[in-house]
């Protein structure tokens, strides 16, 4: 699996996640500009991963993933989403994927309406998936978190969708 992670102006996760992919995980991985209007030759959507990644690019506080959907790349990526690619959005990242369109639903301001950074636990809720597939069910992970808009909302039918679908991947 080859990895392509989108940079964006002020996004300052790009690095840290090549460096996972590339050194850690010893994987193919190219950054690719928010301004390309295509992603680079021999990126297989049935193979292939796009990672959109955090760091408050742009500025949280204007919710980065609205002005994020106009970059040119994300034609290309809704593109590769629809053709069956896997994009992963991580942080800023998965608020472009619902502010884009790639994934149903919307992120809401925290409770307690405050930056939240601390850890927290969560479990997978599939191993049905390349991200889950060597998971324990019953095991928990604890994740760093760091947002202000952290509760992901969906209304009851697209959550059922997403879980026929295997698309809701921890809890």
């Amino acid at each position: 699996m080859k990895f392509g992670v989108i940079v964006f102006p002020g996004s300052n996760c790009d690095d840290d996640m090549v460096h996972v992919l590339g050194e850690v995980m010893n994987r193919d991985v190219v950054k690719i500009w928010h301004k390309e209007t295509s992603l680079p030759a021999g990126f297989n959507p049935k193979e292939d991963c796009i990672v959109l990644p955090g760091g408050f690019s742009y500025g949280d506080y204007v919710r980065s993933g609205a002005i994020a959907q106009f970059s040119p790349v994300m034609t290309a990526v809704k593109a590769f989403a629809n053709e069956g690619g896997f994009v992963f959005g991580v942080c800023n990242g998965f608020q472009i994927l619902c502010e884009s369109g790639l994934l149903p639903g919307a992120l809401l301001r925290n409770e307690n309406l405050k930056f939240i950074c601390s850890n927290t636990w969560i479990k997978p809720a599939t191993n049905n998936s390349p991200v889950t597939a060597g998971l324990d069910l019953n095991r928990a992970l604890k994740i760093p978190i760091a947002h202000a808009e952290g509760r992901y909302y969906a209304d009851e039918n697209t959550l059922n969708e997403l879980e026929r679908n295997d698309q809701i991947l921890f809890r």
